[in-house]
């Protein structure tokens, strides 16, 4: 049986290219006061493949996985936040303009391995909020 991991320590960033369709090994932002990460293990697509020959059971293959576009995620509203999601997007919109991808990575302590995906972030609007509420926002 393995040992469980706790999600302790785990950091979320971003850093742009420097070199067009290489992903930056180091140099990576830190994106501050983040609460959740959404899961990225999503299930592939089940495609069917039955031919007329078969007579009990339906046969399959694995399809493409689809992580359903935008993810979310969950963060206090702070300041600081407002001020490294502000420069994240300026970041992107510019590295996009010289044809720079933008790269996220999770990093978990405990983990030997990063992970690193490419993506367009959205610009930060008000969240809601409720009474007697930690103030949170969900990132795009």
């Amino acid at each position: 049986m393995g040992i469980a991991v706790n999600t302790a320590g785990v950091t979320f960033g971003y850093a742009v290219e420097t070199t067009k369709g290489t992903r930056p090994t180091s140099g990576y932002t830190l994106i501050p006061d983040v609460k959740e990460i959404p899961e990225m293990n999503p299930e592939p697509e089940t495609l069917e493949t039955t031919t007329l020959a078969e007579t009990e059971f339906k046969t399959y293959i694995e399809g493409l996985k689809d992580l359903g576009g935008a993810l979310s995620f969950l963060a206090n509203f702070t300041e600081e936040l407002e001020e490294v999601w502000g420069e994240l997007v300026e970041a992107y919109k510019t590295g996009i303009a010289s044809g720079l991808a933008t790269w996220f990575e999770v990093k978990h302590p405990k983990l030997e391995k990063s992970v690193f995906f490419t993506g367009q972030p959205s610009a930060m609007g008000l969240p809601g909020m409720g009474v007697n509420a930690v103030l949170e926002t969900n990132l795009y």
